[in-house]
């Protein structure tokens, strides 16, 4: 098999199962948890750099103003994802943020039309519209925005717009992300500890282990997935995406019990149907394009 295939389901199994990992540790606060999380993959990043001596390098790329204002924005909107995402987690919301993840993709198709001027074909509107139709539905089952969804969704893909400009490589990108944010989870840490709220070194081997290693599980499968996106075209790597949010679905209901009504179902199956619509739409008109050319 393709090494680009089995880096993107490695990357996309990983994040799938991500809930399983932060519900070992639903007894560290959420703010606590991402600050964790920022410190561990900051340190594991650099520490890479520094053993295979980009250091220069990695000094001289982010020495542009423009650069520090880019990665900034993304710093904020991961860290406003992260936060958001580890909280849902282990307050019982595993369901609707494997919802956010399915909305994403076309959000994502979405923001390039408003913001990158990009064109979609005419039948490319309808499963637009269809999960905006889907969330419109879910709002009026919850009785509310299902606003953990929506935060995910809008987080991460403007996250992905402004990663669209931003000029550094995944390595370093992440490090400049993650070192931005460092002091800030660094000085929250201290304040929690100062407070008497502190988790790390208060909770146990087992739970230390954790924390440190959640920054290994948040800098492994990036990794993997730049790999993948260098190796298999992007087609491919979208219809792999559907593997994360599908097994944290099946997480929540199945393992974690979290109810999931007839109605949700209905509001669930309008998004499903907008995504197999709109890949499958994809697919069919790279067919047609190919078997053009081979004509041709």
């Amino acid at each position: 098999m393709n090494h680009g295939i089995l880096y993107a389901i490695g990357a996309y199994v990983t994040w799938g199962v991500f809930p399983v990992y932060w519900k070992l540790l639903h007894h560290v606060p959420a703010l606590q948890l991402l600050s964790h999380r920022i410190i561990w993959s900051f340190l594991i990043l650099l520490a890479f750099v520094l053993v295979t001596r980009q250091w220069k390098a990695f000094q001289a790329a982010i020495s542009s103003r423009r650069v520090l204002f880019i990665y900034f924005a993304a710093a904020i909107l991961i860290g406003v994802n992260w936060l958001t995402y580890v909280w849902a987690v282990n307050a019982g919301y595993i369901v609707e943020t494997s919802l956010g993840y399915f909305i994403n993709p076309l959000l994502n198709v979405l923001l390039g039309v408003v913001f990158l001027r990009e064109r979609l074909r005419r039948f490319q509107w309808l499963p637009v519209v269809m999960a905006a139709v889907g969330v419109t539905y879910l709002t009026v089952v919850y009785g509310r925005l299902p606003w953990i969804a929506l935060t995910l969704a809008f987080s991460f893909g403007i996250y992905g717009l402004v990663k669209k400009t931003a000029p550094l490589g995944s390595l370093f990108g992440l490090s400049l992300e993650t070192g931005i944010l460092f002091l800030p989870a660094l000085g929250w840490l201290v304040f929690s500890e100062v407070s008497g709220q502190g988790a790390f070194l208060h909770a146990g081997a087992g739970s230390d282990l954790l924390l440190v290693g959640a920054g290994l599980v948040t800098t492994v499968p990036l990794l993997m997935f730049a790999s993948a996106a260098q190796r298999i075209p992007l087609s491919l790597l979208g219809i792999i995406q559907y593997v994360a949010p599908t097994l944290q679905f099946l997480l929540g209901v199945l393992v974690f019990k979290e109810p999931f009504s007839h109605s949700q179902l209905i509001g669930f199956g309008i998004v499903w149907a907008a995504l197999i619509l709109f890949w499958g739409e994809g697919l069919w008109t790279r067919g047609r394009t190919r078997v053009r050319a081979a004509a041709e």
